[in-house]
């Protein structure tokens, strides 16, 4: 939308931030640096902070001649940020960084560091049709946008046909940036922004010549998550016959805005800031971010993708964003600022299946991806022990090789391809194989040692074993699911860890989408294969699921805060499997996953869009977090352009979730008690003349009261608070402890649920 005047002067009273790379006096490769300044030190004399900064660089240049400061200049400067982070990007030597570091009104500095991406029947699995929930017309996710901060987009794609789209809204500012095989003209009714951003990579690799320069994805990782939260109906998508079916995103009507940052030499802050900055002009409604930055490197005031989105959420903005992938291990989750709905990954009730046919009519089914034919014929079974010889392999290669496992699997699978081998089964005391091994590049079983020993058996029984093997099976409705995934972050956000994170559990594992065509996804012995959908799995894949669902409740409730829409979200998530038992944990023997895997549960859109209660908050309630986690004002003012002086402080976010840690000094005894309290306000959604009723599950040996036990809401949106005190031994029986509290209406209606969690667990 146009600034106004009021708008600007803001702007101008806003904080001041840049980012710069610097070429040591070695000449190495150049460093990127994000520089805070104080907004009132810039002149009068300056309209605009962009002359500033032009200014300010002209007066460090190592050059002295004016036109080459000129040019210098020009040719130094990356960015200019006016939303997102008010400041500039630039490279600079080591000497010039000294002399800014001088200058009147500098207040900080912190380096820029490389990002990692987090890499149709999901739809389905969530409830969404076209004849009940949250498909009903009519909301479709109409007129909301949706920006996408990726790889780029493959626009031909029927992902992104415009039928059935409503016109572009008009209050939409962006536009479609043309490039390398791209232009204008790919835009339409479903992909209304395309734009793509590199000067952060091209300035850390002077050198690179970028082959795609514009918004067409080459990657495809691009084109797989927007199609996951916005693709319009792709009929007859399959992955080589596997997942056959039409693709949906989540909200099949709202409009797409890709802006391109990823990019296969690497991914930069300083761009992804300038992607963000244009995604909140241009005027999106969500904001969906598959990436971040590493585990180690997680510090909210050091992450410009926590400040940035907190600009973004100022302005009405929600945020859905990936949980990381360096799970199962507790602290492991970034992207875990308050203000973004953190997105773990879970499993559908699908399974992609082989099938091994012994001599005997015993069948094995095993989990496969294997794109290519392979003949019904039997073949002869020949055990290899621990197939650690490619010559030996060589020898028997025409037949289905057996490998036990004492080498790795990975070691086995690599002999067993020098060898081009036909045909394998690897048999292996892993409870979770990765992808990587049932996307195998020849026909493969990788099966469990309960199976394997059928398998050993049988050959030991037999003169001549054989066996023979089919492929591209889909299951549908298998149980239990969802499960959490062991490569999904696990909690709690080492910055913030005040905060239960992650928020949501979405489908995340072998996710059917749109993919671009010229990115390999496969091989079939050493012959790469294309396709234009593809399975990938990873909290990537999770997190436009929920940016998706945001839009249709966005839609649905066009004036409600990123806050309000984050609650309804997990206030109404299901904590349960399709077996109605608690979601469990892959990676932990099947055991019940805990909040810091699942947080609130798994995603259920049909149920988010009339939650009853909302637990809302405001950019001052983030405010007094960060005052409370002892954020200084000079900090603080990295977040916002809004005055704050600190002093009212809590920890007590509103949130829909409570977190305690019964942190024990290691002189405690039996008798030792530990106690805390939260206090909540939520907001009347339903109708008014609404009642609800505390219900407390869970929480072993800890005591919960809720006071008071039942909230009367005589009007719609009328406001009531609550407290809930938990008191129990510093000495805890268990690591973690959680259960659930629920606000039930007495019409039965609703059932407005947050987790409940007691930990004694530390980041050292």
């Amino acid at each position: 939308m146009p600034q106004s005047s009021t708008m600007n002067f803001l702007h101008t009273l806003s904080t001041v931030l840049f980012i710069v790379s610097f070429h040591p006096f070695t000449r190495a490769k150049p460093d990127t640096y994000v520089i805070h300044m104080d907004p009132s030190a810039m002149p009068k004399a300056f309209s605009s902070h962009h002359s500033w900064y032009f200014s300010m660089l002209s007066s460090i240049s190592d050059t002295s001649e004016a036109a080459s400061v000129s040019s210098t200049v020009t040719s130094k400067h990356l960015y200019t940020y006016t939303h997102s982070i008010n400041g500039f990007s630039a490279t600079l030597t080591l000497s010039e960084l000294e002399s800014l570091k001088k200058s009147f009104g500098y207040l900080s500095f912190t380096r820029d560091r490389p990002l990692t991406v987090h890499t149709t029947h999901t739809s389905q699995f969530l409830g969404l049709n076209s004849v009940s929930g949250a498909w009903t017309a009519p909301n479709y996710g109409e007129d909301v946008i949706i920006g996408i901060v990726d790889s780029g987009i493959w626009p031909e794609s029927e992902s992104y046909s415009d039928e059935g789209m409503a016109q572009v809204p008009t209050r939409w500012k962006g536009k479609c940036e043309s490039g390398t095989n791209f232009n204008s003209s790919f835009c339409n009714k479903k992909l209304i922004g395309a734009r793509f951003y590199n000067k952060g990579l091209l300035s850390s690799h002077p050198k690179l010549t970028i082959p795609m320069n514009s918004p067409r994805d080459i990657n495809g990782h691009g084109t797989h998550t927007s199609s996951i939260a916005a693709g319009n109906s792709a009929k007859g998508a399959s992955y080589f016959g596997y997942a056959s079916g039409t693709a949906n995103g989540m909200a099949p009507r709202a409009h797409i805005a890709m802006y391109k940052v990823v990019w296969r030499y690497g991914t930069y802050t300083s761009d992804v800031l300038a992607a963000i900055d244009q995604a909140i002009q241009d005027g999106v409604d969500i904001l969906s971010l598959s990436l971040g930055l590493s585990v180690d490197n997680n510090v909210l005031d050091d992450d410009p993708i926590a400040v940035a989105t907190f600009a973004a959420m100022e302005k009405g903005i929600f945020i859905a964003a990936s949980a990381g992938n360096d799970g199962p291990l507790y602290w492991s989750l970034v992207n875990g600022a308050p203000w973004m709905l953190t997105v773990a990954a879970g499993s559908i009730d699908r399974e992609f299946d082989g099938i091994l046919t012994l001599g005997n009519g015993v069948q094995i089914t095993f989990e496969s991806l294997y794109p290519g034919n392979f003949s019904r014929n039997q073949m002869p079974l020949v055990v290899m022990d621990e197939c650690a010889s490619v010559e030996e392999l060589r020898q028997v290669r025409n037949n289905i090789i057996v490998c036990k496992d004492h080498l790795s699997i990975s070691d086995q699978v690599g002999n067993a391809e020098s060898a081009i081998v036909s045909a394998a089964v690897f048999i292996s005391n892993y409870s979770y194989l990765s992808e990587l091994y049932t996307r195998s590049s020849f026909p493969a079983a990788f099966i469990g040692l309960d199976d394997g020993q059928t398998v050993i058996d049988y050959i030991k029984q037999n003169s001549d074993p054989r066996g023979r093997f089919q492929f591209r099976k889909t299951s549908i409705g298998t149980k239990p699911a969802p499960k959490v995934d062991a490569y999904s972050s696990r909690g709690p956000f080492l910055s913030c860890p005040n905060v239960l994170k992650p928020d949501i559990l979405a489908p995340g594992s072998l996710v059917l989408a749109s993919w671009s065509p010229v990115s390999e996804v496969t091989k079939v012995g050493s012959h790469p294969l294309f396709s234009k959908f593809n399975l990938l799995s990873g909290t990537s894949m999770a997190a436009p699921h929920a940016a998706g669902v945001a839009a249709l409740v966005k839609k649905a409730h066009p004036d409600w805060s990123p806050a309000a829409i984050r609650s309804a979200i997990m206030t109404t998530a299901n904590p349960f499997d399709n077996n109605l038992s608690p979601i469990k944990d892959v990676s932990n023997f099947n055991q019940p996953a805990s909040p810091l895997d699942i947080g609130a549960g798994h995603i259920n859109p049909i149920k988010a869009l009339d939650p009853g209660l909302v637990y809302d908050a405001t950019p001052q309630d983030y405010m007094k977090l960060l005052c409370a986690m002892n954020y200084t004002s000079k900090k603080i003012r990295m977040f916002t352009k809004l005055s704050h002086d600190c002093m009212n402080r809590s920890l007590d976010l509103n949130y829909p979730t409570f977190i305690a840690f019964f942190n024990d000094d290691g002189l405690s005894t039996s008798a030792d008690k530990f106690e805390q309290e939260f206090q909540r306000t939520v907001t009347n959604v339903g109708k008014e003349g609404m009642a609800y009723t505390a219900k407390v599950t869970g929480m072993d040996g800890i005591k919960v009261m809720v006071e008071p036990p039942k909230l009367v809401f005589k009007q719609k949106y009328e406001k009531q608070s609550y407290k809930l005190r938990l008191e129990g031994p510093k000495l805890l029986k268990k690591d973690v402890i959680f259960g659930a509290l629920s606000w039930r209406d007495d019409a039965g209606k609703y059932m407005v649920t947050s987790p409940i969690m007691a930990t004694t667990i530390t980041s050292q």
